[in-house]
């Protein structure tokens, strides 16, 4: 098990955007709140760079991080819609 800091760098590491976990009310979850699942473990792959935001909320993190929502981040922070396919939001980290 491991904090929500260290998930949110680990799912940077392998899928190559960063996140932000949220409550279900849409407020920031604490980054030394403890005992999620890490990320890495579970997926040792970044997702195709053609699933879009959405797909990846549904299919990689809901599943394994229930009660809690998270938000995409393109570079600067910025939340990518849902229909952004993940290529797109990797390459805004180009510089």
């Amino acid at each position: 098990m491991a904090t929500i800091k260290a998930v949110e760098r680990g799912i940077e590491r392998v899928e190559g955007f960063q996140v932000s976990f949220k409550h279900l009310d849409g407020k920031d979850v604490r980054g030394d709140l403890g005992r999620v699942p890490t990320y890495t473990r579970t997926f040792g792959r970044m997702a195709k760079n053609s699933m879009t935001v959405s797909e990846w909320k549904r299919t990689r993190f809901l599943p394994h991080y229930p009660g809690f929502r998270v938000e995409v981040l393109a570079a600067g922070r910025r939340g990518a819609h849902g229909a952004m396919k993940l290529g797109n939001v990797r390459d805004t980290y180009l510089p």
